[in-house]
């Protein structure tokens, strides 16, 4: 498979990402790696790394950069040449298998849509990350893709992930809730309640509402909600794992009985942090693309994008898009596109959403 790897993407970029392609290489043989990014600004990390082109890597040159306080739409906008732009790019014109970025979530996402292009029937993609849970994990979808959404935008997120847990979770049936501050039918805004009835005439395994206080105990395999609330549920999560470990390091370290028993704990601790590590999961796919997309942590280091690698060679393996646009048609939810005689689109005829309007 042929990965086209975001160089310039992250906070540590480039030199975290060339480290993390040098690993790959050695790791995983049957991975092609297309680097991309500014020759002259790699050229020092390559060579540290002892980085060539040969017939596993190929380094593709790219003038820009979309800085994380410039708009998503930079990407295909101002800076056409930038480094996501070049990596979607390949992947459209078929030289790329599977795209990988640790930068501008947003920019990545827009160059992805425009060049890449969306699953015939499906309105918008979505980032759908696992999420540790009391005696498992979870997916959250949509994490951060769309701040604004409409109920048949977190019916096909739905999907996304039903179908995500099925192929990566072997879970024949996943069980899918949808985010809101009750659980009763009723509760919520108009969003997440018309969602509701939606995904109830849906053939799909749906829970129902699930709050806040019963997420992380595994109460759903899918947690459905809007891109602004999923991306404000996954920053909070990382920050309240971050802040436990340092409150206990705290504490831990007021006496000595506490930091022997704390030496004794050594692996419990670690395998707590592991749980909740990003690092772990390597990057978070943009589901509804028609291709392979990774979205990588703002802060990866070179074990998060070696892992982001591996995931994007299992996702292109596997052909998740085929099977989520043929779900998509099962469950009679496509986007239908507005027409010049319309202002809004309209869901396909005799879907569950009609059925509800």
């Amino acid at each position: 498979m042929r990965i086209a790897v975001d160089a310039m993407g992250g906070d540590y970029a480039p030199a975290v990402v060339v480290e993390a392609v040098a690993d790959a290489l050695r790791m995983f043989p049957d991975v092609d790696i297309l680097l991309v990014g500014h020759l002259e600004k790699l050229a020092y990390y390559l060579q540290k790394e002892h980085l060539k082109e040969g017939p596993h890597l190929k380094l593709v040159h790219a003038e820009e950069v979309v800085e994380m306080g410039e708009p998503s739409t930079t990407s295909i906008r101002a800076k056409k040449h930038s480094s996501i732009t070049v990596c979607a790019t390949l992947a459209a014109e078929g030289k790329a298998d599977a795209v990988i970025s640790a930068g501008h979530t947003g920019a990545a996402v827009a160059a992805s849509k425009v060049k890449m292009r969306i699953l015939k029937g499906v309105d918008r993609p979505a980032i759908a990350t696992f999420m540790p849970a009391v005696g498992g994990r979870f997916i959250l979808v949509d994490a951060g893709a769309n701040t604004d959404c409409t109920p048949l935008n977190l019916a096909q997120f739905a999907i996304f992930g039903e179908v995500y847990a099925q192929m990566f979770l072997n879970i024949e049936k996943p069980r899918i809730g949808l985010i809101s501050v009750g659980g009763e039918d009723i509760k919520g805004n108009e969003l997440t309640k018309e969602a509701f009835k939606i995904l109830s005439n849906m053939p799909i395994n749906f829970v129902g509402n699930v709050e806040g206080h019963d997420m992380f105990f595994h109460s759903a395999d899918v947690v459905v909600c809007d891109g602004f609330s999923g991306n404000l549920v996954l920053k909070t999560a990382e920050s309240i794992a971050s802040a436990i470990r340092q409150w206990l390091k705290e504490s831990i370290m007021k006496n000595a009985i506490r930091k022997t028993g704390a030496l004794l704990a050594q692996q419990a601790f670690a395998d707590v942090k592991a749980i909740s590590n990003f690092e772990e999961y390597g990057g978070a796919p943009l589901l509804g693309l028609n291709g392979v997309c990774i979205i990588g942590h703002g802060a990866s280091t070179p074990k998060a994008v070696r892992n982001a690698i591996k995931v994007a060679n299992d996702f292109a393996k596997r052909g998740l898009p085929s099977r989520i646009s043929t779900r998509i048609a099962e469950c009679g939810i496509q986007f239908a596109p507005p027409t010049q005689h319309s202002t809004a689109a309209e869901p396909q005829q005799n879907s569950p959403l009609t059925k509800q309007l």
